[in-house]
């Protein structure tokens, strides 16, 4: 009878040792692959935090721009033109026409002027959002109340457009403009210096800022919004890349048609020098009067929002996708190199 037990001991003993390593290894894996943490929130360094968030926020905007650039290029050409009526197949005739006169990259001009401005745009911007967020949340909270989030998103906005205006500039003239009157993108600085003066660079300034506020302020609060409300109604479950994709979507539809008659004006007013209209846009009030009393509110202030209404969600949720993305990854490997394990149980989102 003992020697029964004695080997039955033995025989358990010996199959809990022998599985140990399998369940280790397990759990291990499990670590790696499925389980995830909030970049947002993880413990690292301030100046990691506000690299990875500017090196994520540059990626984010150069994808979602560079995405979108034939649409965003088909809009300013209707939004500048006072003789132009708007339609879809107006869009598409001057894409085909853009393309068999020019070739396809022609669809792509002025993307490189995009590309320095939205680079350093998306960057403040994130960034900004980031640090007004942590400066304003209360100590083991994730979300702003809402009047907080709103505001957080258009001081990111504020901030970003202060220091990229000019570049915003230089993109809508190299937009509407043949090459041959700008090849390069330091030819429109010059050139607008030696013409028009150095204040041209932030013409339409005001009515850009006004704008932003309800872009900025409605895109970032209705993504986090949407965010706060499915982590809160499938107890904090990852949140997929689609649900990124869908939620940064549906901010963009808000923000562009909360703030699309001031980028009418901000557009008119850029391009008031090469389109010989610059004693009739000068200042906001005027801009937006004249628009209004001849072209009309749905043809005039409203010019084209149907195709902002196709390419603003899908640049807003490629943005907001990508940023998510590339910061999870970058802040994934700075506490790799410290030697830091961000994963806990109580941090399982997937942002």
């Amino acid at each position: 009878m003992s020697y029964q037990k004695s080997f039955s001991g033995s025989l358990r003993e010996c199959t809990n040792s022998s599985k140990t390593p399998e369940i280790s290894k397990g759990s291990q894996m499990g670590a790696s692959k499925n389980e995830h943490f909030d970049p947002h929130t993880v413990e690292i360094d301030r100046h990691h935090k506000i690299f990875t968030s500017l090196v994520s926020g540059a990626v984010a905007g150069a994808v979602a721009k560079t995405t979108i650039a034939p649409l965003d290029r088909t809009k300013i050409n209707f939004q500048v033109s006072t003789d132009k009526r708007y339609s879809f197949r107006g869009a598409f005739r001057f894409v085909r026409r853009t393309y068999q006169q020019d070739g396809f990259l022609a669809l792509y001009r002025g993307n490189s002027a995009t590309m320095v401005r939205i680079i350093p745009y998306a960057a403040i911007q994130y960034c900004s959002f980031e640090q007004y967020k942590h400066f304003l949340l209360k100590e083991n909270e994730k979300f702003l109340p809402p009047l907080q989030r709103y505001l957080t998103g258009s001081l990111a906005g504020v901030t970003a457009a202060s220091v990229t205006y000019p570049l915003d500039v230089a993109r809508a003239r190299m937009a509407v403009t043949q090459k041959c009157t700008y090849n390069t993108l330091m030819e429109v600085f010059m050139k607008v210096y030696r013409t028009e003066g150095l204040l041209t660079l932030y013409k339409g300034f005001v009515p850009s800022l006004l704008g932003v506020v309800p872009y900025a302020g409605t895109s970032f609060f209705t993504y986090e919004t949407l965010k706060k409300w499915y982590l809160e109604r499938t107890d904090h479950a990852p949140l997929r890349h689609v649900h990124k994709l869908c939620f940064g979507a549906l901010a963009g539809l808000l923000g562009q048609s909360a703030s699309y008659p001031l980028d009418i004006v901000r557009r008119r007013m850029q391009t008031a020098g090469v389109l010989n209209k610059s004693s009739i846009y000068t200042s906001l009030w005027s801009t937006m009067l004249y628009v209004l009393k001849t072209e009309g509110l749905s043809k005039g202030l409203y010019k084209g929002l149907s195709m902002n209404w196709i390419k603003g969600p899908i640049a807003v949720g490629v943005s907001f996708t990508t940023y998510e993305l590339v910061l999870y990854e970058i802040r994934k490997y700075v506490l790799h190199q410290k030697n830091i394990k961000p994963f806990s149980s109580s941090s399982s989102d997937d942002l």
